[in-house]
């Protein structure tokens, strides 16, 4: 089989891993020009998520609600992972549903391994932003002062406020890129893709 017949079998096979990648591009994509992802994207693709897993395990003969469920758990960490982030001012609402979204579609464990993959893009995106710009002190400084900041405040609240106050001296990352670039990486690296 060539390489273009076993891409079009994965698509077709696949098709839903595909759906999920072409979301995430479009995110990363609106995520870099406007510094949000939309909830007219976040929104639908959770909410298909669950449509998807309901129907896919019902007609699989193992329960629309066994679906459901495991949508709903990937809903839910895909959340819990970025929610911490969000609720002290690091992390923007659309990345977070963003997150909740992949959960909807691929489940708990997916999502949980596509966000570590994530998170480290992320970091290392971030790296090359700051020594680009030449602020690598400044930001490594700004880093260990928000750590002691967790480690003592400890409320989200204060936190997200000082994190608002802060907000326009620092870089900003469009986290829908590493979503992006993660999840899908993670898709193809583990065959997910064809």
């Amino acid at each position: 089989m060539t390489f273009f017949e076993t891409l079009t079998n994965g698509m077709i096979e696949n098709w839903q891993y595909w759906l999920v990648s072409i979301v995430l591009i479009v995110a990363a994509v609106i995520d870099g020009i406007q510094l949000r992802v939309p909830n007219w994207l976040t929104f639908p693709m959770i909410i298909s998520g669950w449509v998807f897993s309901a129907m896919a395990y019902g007609m699989a003969g193992e329960g629309w609600m066994t679906g459901l469920g495991w949508s709903l758990a990937g809903t839910a960490v895909g959340l819990a992972l970025l929610l911490p982030a969000y609720a002290i001012g690091g992390m923007g609402a659309g990345d977070v549903k963003l997150m909740a979204g992949i959960g909807a579609w691929v489940h708990c464990w997916i999502t949980f391994y596509a966000f570590c993959l994530s998170a480290i893009i992320g970091a290392v995106i971030a790296l090359i932003m700051v020594w680009r710009a030449g602020k690598m002190r400044k930001h490594t400084d700004q880093f260990k002062f928000i750590v002691n900041e967790i480690l003592t405040v400890r409320n989200p609240e204060a936190l997200a406020t000082i994190a608002a106050d802060r907000k326009s001296s620092m870089m900003l990352l469009p986290y829908g890129i590493p979503i992006a670039i993660g999840t899908i990486v993670y898709f193809a690296a583990t065959g997910l893709l064809i």
